[in-house]
Parts: structure tokens; sequence; C-alpha cells
């Protein structure tokens, strides 16, 4: 059933009719609290992979009026990378079109089409880094997962909003799928086209929510933040996002970790695959712990198992060996500017301790009030900066400027800076310490790289 062909359940039906009936194409029956939204409105649409195909898809895009739904699927798990392997858009007056990016160098035609108009996407950090390797970026933007978190909703993912505000269920089965299959089944490309079917009507009903609770101008800030933010910046020593990592306490085998990490990776963009379906991250730090000389050894090592680990296996006794011989042996820790752990900080600054058991509830309070997360109130790490090291000439206004230094946007700003400011100009006493409690031993240890 499509959005066109029923209306969800509102509260107040009339009394006299508790089980009201419809005719949906010769069918009667009941209508249903939730109604899954199980077929696009035009049908499945053809995927675009024909330079011709694009040329009309872009014509329609831009003959379109309003904002268009966009979304993306990637092969995470599956592929190198996080390409997309398919690009979906809807706007009114052009429908719904699914783009196979695969035989193109880029999107740029499809960028352009959609010059000046306000992308809706479902969390749109996800899916921007992979549209902007296409050439696509907004000009404008309304995120729907993002809207529905400073809307207060209890739940956020695309189907729980949906289902929320629009009464439609929307099957999520294929999110995890390998989008590099062709050709794609048609169960997915359906999946795929409802995705943004109903985006538009989805941001209709966030921003009367925002309006109503004078948090539309919170959003446009976010949204705006997300688009002057660009692409994230690449990580440095990229390897020490190696889960199980903090296994290690040897620098050496931390060289290892290193070293098979890099080779994996190369291995793994050669074959355009995901590194972990090579060698598991866990098979990583293992091998770096025991350190195998020998294949048996390495082989017997816990996640080398399966025929690429074989075939390779004197590629990762080189890497090993390499890291056994080595001068050039990394940190166990990368330099920091950070805050220590909270956990930590009525040990190592019983002030700033002070400052933080102050301010939390009192975030919180305000957070409650918005009706709002409190991350989204002010991201931690922002208060956590602050608190620990305040500027020193404590005003409203200094602590403004430090937070919008750290990226905090203005309306966060104006909300939370007085809150931070009075915590700590006057925190309130540390209740006093049990003097049977053991110390924190994690105050004894340096602060590990975020």
């Amino acid at each position: 059933m499509t959005p066109e062909n029923l209306e969800p359940t509102t509260a107040g039906a009339p009394a006299a009719d508790p089980t009201p009936h419809i005719t949906v194409d010769g069918f009667e029956g009941r209508i249903p609290e939730i109604i899954d939204l199980d077929a696009p409105r035009e049908g499945v649409p053809l995927v675009i992979d024909t330079l011709a195909g694009l040329e009309r898809c872009a014509a329609a895009i831009a003959a379109g009026s309003g904002p268009a739904g966009v979304d993306a699927e990637r092969a995470s798990g599956f592929r190198y990378g996080q390409r997309a392997f398919l690009v979906q858009i809807r706007r009114d007056g052009a429908g719904t079109w699914l783009i196979d990016p695969e035989p193109f160098d880029d999107l740029k035609i499809i960028n352009e089409a959609l010059r000046g108009v306000e992308w809706i996407l479902h969390a749109a950090t996800q899916d921007l880094p992979c549209l902007a390797e296409l050439g696509m970026w907004p000009d404008k933007l309304f995120d729907t997962e993002l809207a529905a978190r400073l809307a207060g909703l209890p739940r956020v993912g695309l189907a729980a909003v949906i289902e929320q505000l629009l009464g439609f269920g929307l099957a999520k089965e294929h999110s995890a799928a390998d989008w590099s299959t062709r050709p794609l089944p048609e169960p997915w490309l359906r999946y795929a086209a409802l995705d943004v079917e109903v985006l538009a009507e989805l941001r209709e009903e966030l921003i009367e929510l925002l309006e109503t609770d004078g948090k539309l101008e919170f959003a446009e800030q976010e949204f705006a933040g997300i688009l002057g933010a660009g692409l994230p910046v690449p990580r440095v020593d990229p390897w020490r996002k190696t889960s199980g990592l903090h296994q290690i306490r040897d620098r050496r085998q931390l060289a290892a970790v290193r070293e098979l990490w890099y080779e994996r990776d190369q291995l793994a963009r050669k074959r355009d695959v995901a590194p972990s379906r090579l060698i598991p991250d866990s098979a990583l730090v293992a091998a770096a712990k025991a350190m195998p000389a020998t294949v048996p050894q390495l082989l017997a090592t816990k996640g080398f198992h399966g025929r690429a680990a074989q075939r390779e296996a004197p590629r990762w006794l080189r890497c090993i060996a390499g890291a056994r011989n080595t001068e050039d042996l990394p940190p166990l820790h990368l330099p920091t500017n950070a805050p220590p752990p909270p956990r930590v900080w009525t040990d190592r600054d019983p002030d700033a301790a002070a400052r933080l058991g102050t301010a939390r509830p009192r975030l919180q309070e305000a957070a409650d009030g918005l009706k709002l997360p409190v991350e989204n109130l002010l991201t931690p790490d922002y208060m956590r900066r602050v608190l620990w090291r305040p500027p020193s000439d404590i005003t409203v206004e200094s602590v403004s400027e430090e937070l919008r230094a750290l990226g905090a946007r203005e309306w966060q700003i104006a909300i939370t800076a007085p809150i931070l400011t009075e915590a700590s100009l006057n925190p309130q006493p540390l209740p006093p310490k049990d003097p049977k409690e053991p110390r924190n031993p994690a105050s004894k240890e340096r602060t590990p790289a975020p």
C-alpha cells in the first residue's frame, strides 16, 4: 500500500464504528494502526546506468520543485572503502530515480541539477562523504535524523521516525546488504526507493514539531554547521583504530599491528574488498602479541584461518619480521590535549571535578526542559575541555568564546555558556570521599589518545 492509498488511523475516530473498514484496490479490510509502506507510489524505478539515462534523470530533477530526498547505499563490510553503489533521489514533479554510480566518473551533472535545492537526508554525516566522492554536495541541508533528535523523539532511526510521525511501517531488512551486487535484486531496489519515498513529508512534520517548540532555528544552525565543517580530516595513524588495540602494552608489538594493518589495507584496496574480510582486527592483535616466526606458528594464531590467511602467510610473516627488527617503534599513545577521563578528575584535579559535578546536572536539566538529548545540547568533549581548564578570566563572554572556538553552535552557546560559567565560578563542593574506598587505579594511568 502506498502513501496515496491509505492514511494512518488518527485518534478521535467516531465511537460508533470502532473497526472502520476501507476498500483499497478492491480489497476490503480493517485500517491498521501502522500501514506498511511496501511499494513506491509510481512503482520501482529502473536503475540508471547509461549516460543518456543520467542526462534524462538530471533534466527531470532540475525541472522538479521543492526539496529533494537523497540517500545512498554502500557495501560496508564487503568492498574496500565507503563508496556509494546506489544513489536514490526523489523530488516533487520528478519522481524517484535510482542511479548506479559505478559506470560514471562522477555525478556532477546531478549535482548541477540540484544546485540551490535543499537536500533531505537521514543521518547526513554518514552519506555526505560517499556523495562527495561522486562530486555531489548540497547547498542546503535538512537532516531528518538530527531534526528528530532536536524534536525530542524517543527513537530516531528512519523507520522509527516515519512510523512515529507519518504512521507508515518501513522495512529495513536490506540495510546491511552487499549493494555492490549486480544486478541488484528487485526487492532491494524497492527498499532503496522507499528510503526516499516520504522524506519530503517527514521534513514537513519535523518542521512543524520544531517550530512548535521554538527549535527550528537550532536545527537550521546544526544543518549549516554540518555543511560548513566539510569532510572529516583524515585520521593520524589510522591503524590505531584497530579494535582491541588497548590490549597491546609493548611498542614492538604495536609496530607489528601497524605493519600488519598497512599491509592488509594495501591488499584490500588492490582486491577491492573490506579489510576485515581478509584478516579480522582481532587476528592482527593476536599475531602482534604472539609475534610468530614460522608459518605453522602464524596459522596457529587465533583468527589466522581460511584461504586468505594461508595463501598470504608469508606476507604477514614479513610484516611481523619487519616489526621485530625495526627501530621505528611507535609511541604507545599519541600526544593529546584532551582532558583525562572524568572518572579520574577527583584524584587529578578536585577543583575541576567540582566544576564538572556542578555543571552536569544543570546541563541535563536544561536539556530535559528543551526535550532533547543532553549530548545535542552540548558536545560532551566541549563541556569537559571548558571545565577542565576554564579561561583565566571566567565570564560568560570568555566561556562563550571558548565554546565557539571548539565548534559549538550559537544556540548551544546561548544556553550553556551561563551554566558553565556559574559552575566554574561557584562550584558545589564534592561529597566527602569514603576513606575505605581504594584510590582509582586509572588515575595513575596515562590518558590514552582519543
